[in-house]
């Protein structure tokens, strides 16, 4: 690739990340949103964390090393979401997915 070619495809995306970032902020500069349309922004941070954890807890390739092997990280997962459910603290759900995790690791 020449860098004349390189240089059209970098103005290119620069241009559109320019359109998609910057002209929605100075277009809704000093308006109110909707509450409905707040609401929406507002679910997007909990489902990009939902598909990143989907991601890591669910793949293709993770009975192939034995049904209990890949379960394991379920099983944390589901540990986690019991204690962050009732008590709602990060401190504590860091502290049982890592220590579910660790104590299944040990044993198998």
């Amino acid at each position: 690739m020449s860098m004349q070619e390189y240089l059209i495809i970098f103005i290119g995306c620069l241009i559109t990340m320019l359109i998609c970032r910057v002209v929605p902020i100075l277009a809704l500069k000093g308006r109110e949103l909707p509450e409905r349309v707040s609401h929406a922004l507002g679910l997007i941070p909990p489902a990009a964390f939902a598909a990143l954890v989907a991601n890591d807890l669910l793949s293709p390739t993770m009975f192939e090393q034995g049904l209990w092997p890949g379960l394991m990280p379920l099983v944390a997962a589901l540990c986690t979401f019991v204690v962050g459910y009732k008590t709602k603290s990060l401190v504590w759900c860091i502290v049982v997915g890592v220590g579910s995790y660790a104590l299944m690791m040990f044993f198998l």
